[in-house]
């Protein structure tokens, strides 16, 4: 691939719409669809299409994208979809049901519950499961990335690959790839036609500020990034904003001892301990500028998921400091609070490493107040800063002891996905591997959440649902291996003076945040140069 840098906007190219979506530099050159947490950003809905997109924002039906329609039986264990006639992929090869059925029974897709993928013709593909499957549609329809079977057939270890040329079905391709910037252009074989917004630029940025500097003067046109005064870009009226608070920001916790965790923070009564010590109200007001919103330990989004909540006391989190409710815990667990004022247990000061990615200035300041928060319990927390590679690459392999890190909220309104892919057993891994199927990161293991995420999903009946959902949440706020602190303030930027076809207020069709996988894609699609 040919490098690139960051153009500068001028009047002959702008055209180009020119993306930060959290990416540091070196930017990595990885456009794996399996690899969720390192591969680029362009690679979930611009390149690669799940078969449906389910709108976060909306109790819409979901949208096709390269399915038409699915069904299940009635047993639930048989799923039929039928996807569009006449796809292409962007090589040129045509995109069949067999395309389908390969993806699903490739690689970290074929799940435990999975039995086969049949292609009865080239629109319909049968899926076969072991159990009901319900309840995880927006997994299975709108999570699972289909690729091309005549390249991937090829690849025998699929997380190593990184994919430098990638070919997928969604509206864009790849241009060429820098360290610094990569570019993808429009898909002249896209099933709806190219887009009109003919090229992308995603820029490598260091810093939330840099950003903000860049948006300010017109050098970029689309961010999803906490700024604490957003009148400062959007005062001249070229810049819209928009701030949807759903998704929880939260101490991820390496939690499982028995799976290889190390440190204070495998002990739950520890966890319970800072989650009574934080003030989520001042670092809602300090490190948020007040724009984030109330985390729930149930870890389902209110008012939206209410009908799913068991316990009215886990719809929010503590929001006040309660250091002598903290300190009870721990010394109920049998730790001592030394002369230098810190916790202890059997001669060993508790002391644990948070880290956040450096230049998000958001996570950075709310480290540092978690940090002085939990002294004043006794608990010493060392708040520090990493590069975007040392952030991710120990938070994948359960090399940390604490990160402050976003969870992505679930698609639908129903939190299962939230605690198949978050809490599930079958969606973790030991300390060294990365999860292949979920994104437990805290390596949680608890057969009560794993029976319960089982039975929601064998089953559309609402009562027998929100007795699993009820089950899992009480373990999961007793538990804590996800600390929530806020929901965070998923604020977008967007150049309205350059582009047309933005979501607002008004029409929600997907949220505008350039670092959401397929959403990101569905603005796209929707967007024109202005005139």
């Amino acid at each position: 691939m040919s490098g690139c840098s960051p153009s500068t906007g001028s009047d002959g190219d702008a055209a180009v719409l020119r993306v930060w979506a959290g990416s540091a530099t070196p930017i990595n050159n990885n456009f794996n669809p399996f690899a969720v947490d390192t591969a680029v950003h362009a690679t979930f809905g611009a390149i690669y299409e799940p078969l449906f997109f389910f709108n976060q924002l909306s109790a819409d039906p979901p949208v096709g994208l390269i399915g038409d329609s699915y069904e299940y039986s009635e047993d639930g264990k048989t799923l039929t979809v039928t996807i569009k006639p006449d796809l292409k992929w962007s090589d040129g090869e045509d995109l069949t049901a067999e395309d389908v059925a390969f993806t699903f029974g490739y690689g970290s897709n074929k799940t435990e519950q999975f039995v086969s993928a049949e292609a009865t013709d080239d629109t319909t593909v049968v899926l076969t499961y072991t159990e009901p499957q319900f309840t995880s549609a927006s997994l299975t329809l709108g999570s699972t990335y289909i690729i091309p079977k005549h390249i991937w057939e090829g690849i025998d270890d699929f997380m190593a690959e990184t994919n430098p040329e990638p070919v997928g079905s969604g509206p864009y391709v790849l241009k060429d790839f820098s360290e610094a910037a990569y570019t993808v252009e429009a898909n002249d074989l896209f099933r709806d036609g190219a887009p009109a917004v003919e090229q992308v630029q995603y820029l490598g940025l260091d810093s939330n500020q840099s950003s903000q500097d860049l948006l300010t003067t017109g050098k970029i046109d689309w961010v999803g990034q906490f700024i604490a005064n957003p009148d400062a870009v959007t005062g001249k009226g070229d810049i819209s904003t928009l701030n949807l608070q759903q998704d929880p920001t939260t101490i991820t916790t390496c939690a499982n001892a028995d799976l290889g965790c190390t440190g204070p923070q495998t002990d739950p009564a520890v966890r319970q301990a800072i989650n009574l010590a934080i003030d989520r109200a001042t670092i809602r007001e300090k490190a948020f500028a007040g724009l984030a919103g109330e985390s729930s330990p149930s870890f389902t989004l209110q008012p939206r998921d209410e009908q799913w909540l068991a316990d009215p006391a886990l719809a929010t989190s503590p929001q006040e400091a309660d250091p002598a409710a903290a300190a009870e815990v721990l010394e109920a667990a049998g730790y001592t609070k030394g002369d230098d004022g810190f916790y202890g247990k059997d001669g060993t000061a508790i002391e644990i490493d948070l880290f956040s990615p450096d230049g998000w200035t958001d996570y950075n300041d709310a480290a540092k107040l978690i940090s002085e928060q939990a002294a004043e319990a006794g608990i010493r927390i060392n708040a520090r800063t990493v590069s975007d590679a040392e952030y991710w690459t120990p938070i994948q392999n359960g090399d940390f002891q604490m990160a402050l890190f976003g969870l992505t909220q679930s698609l639908v309104a129903d939190p299962y996905s939230n605690y198949h892919e978050y809490f599930a057993g079958s969606s973790t891994a030991k300390v060294g591997e990365g999860p292949l199927d979920g994104q437990n990161y805290s390596r949680y293991a608890n057969p009560v959440v794993d029976e319960a995420v089982l039975a929601a999903g064998a089953t559309q009946d609402v009562a027998t649902k929100q007795a699993a959902y009820g089950a899992i949440q009480a373990e999961i706020a007793r538990d804590l291996p996800y600390i929530p602190v806020v929901l965070n303030a998923s604020q977008s930027f967007f150049n309205t003076e350059k582009f047309t076809g933005w979501p607002s207020e008004s029409d929600l069709y997907a949220a505008p945040l350039p670092y959401l996988a397929v959403a990101n894609a569905m603005v796209l699609t929707h967007l024109k140069p202005a005139e």
